[in-house]
């Protein structure tokens, strides 16, 4: 079977989107974003849209699932690979290349591996009934039913850990499948080092931009504070320092040292990733050459000759 999408995966902080975006341009293809957080409109500087990197010249690559959705709302792995599976088809269609780019690992693997999930209705009595249970008491019961958590978030956070119980008692499954994908995935790889000292250079341009600004902002439109901290570790970190918790320096280097972790558990999930089977042709940072020519090999059947 010939590959009929291309995955561009990398720690944050590799420059997989502007590369991303080079390659889309050169293939006549468009992006769709595997991001947790970037679907959520108002929320730009905190989770990294770069919506510029889209941008190469005087074109513009097209891009999908980025700002479609209020913060107000719930977006989950179901709805992604219901939204993915609806625009693969339709850039397909038009012949045009699709481009998976992203770091969130679950999203990444729901594509690549074809999870099935399940679609549920929430039962609302249940969900009161629940709702009236401590979080050690929900814990309980999740654990109990050997449930895998997806991430901390699932143990520390109330609502997710109600909805993870609802859906894996949920008794009608609705599996919503996509068209089998063939994926030829691209990897960033970037010296330890090297991603740090990018990370920490991001941060600091990310708040004399404004992040502190646009948490501010999403308080006032109504946010809690619960719902930031659900929301990831700028939002949790940005938070603790405007409810005093934390002075601007501590929360500089405590969200700084966090970003660093984040980085490496995503490296430790792709090559769990690679132990499942999932080939991941790595490269020497966002090399645009490097990335052209793994393409052209392996897609359009072109010789080395013809890629240099």
């Amino acid at each position: 079977m010939s590959f009929n999408l291309i995955t561009i995966l990398g720690a944050t902080a590799t420059g997989k989107t502007k590369l991303a975006a080079r390659l889309a341009l050169e293939f006549n293809g468009e992006i769709i974003s595997a991001d947790s957080r970037q679907v959520y409109k108002g929320m730009n500087i905190g989770t990294g849209k770069d919506l510029d990197d889209y941008c190469i010249g005087h074109e513009k690559v097209p891009y999908h699932l980025i700002d479609i959705i209020e913060t107000d709302e719930e977006f989950n792995l179901f709805l992604f690979k219901d939204y993915f599976s609806k625009i693969f088809n339709d850039i397909t269609t038009r012949e045009k290349f699709p481009f998976m780019v992203g770091g969130t690992g679950l999203y990444l693997k729901a594509v690549l591996q074809n999870y099935e999930l399940k679609k549920v209705n929430f039962n609302i009595d249940e969900y009161g009934k629940l709702k009236m249970l401590s979080l050690t008491q929900l814990r309980e019961i999740f654990l109990a039913m050997n449930i895998k958590a997806h991430n901390t978030t699932d143990f520390i956070d109330k609502e997710r850990i109600i909805k993870a119980i609802i859906v894996n008692k949920a008794e009608e499954k609705q599996v919503e499948k996509l068209e089998q994908i063939n994926s030829l995935v691209i990897g960033i790889k970037l010296d330890r080092n090297e991603i740090k000292k990018n990370i920490t250079i991001r941060l600091k341009n990310r708040l004399n931009s404004g992040m502190i600004d646009e948490v501010i902002g999403l308080l006032s439109n109504g946010i809690s504070f619960d719902k930031l901290n659900y929301f990831g570790l700028e939002y949790r970190y940005i938070s603790l320092y405007l409810k005093g918790k934390l002075s601007y320096n501590d929360m500089f280097q405590k969200l700084n040292s966090a970003i660093h972790n984040f980085a490496k558990r995503q490296m430790t999930w792709f090559r769990k990733m690679e132990r499942e089977g999932i080939k991941i042709n790595w490269i020497d940072g966002p090399d645009f050459e490097t990335g052209r020519k793994v393409i052209s090999r392996n897609i359009f059947n072109t010789s080395l000759k013809n890629v240099q």
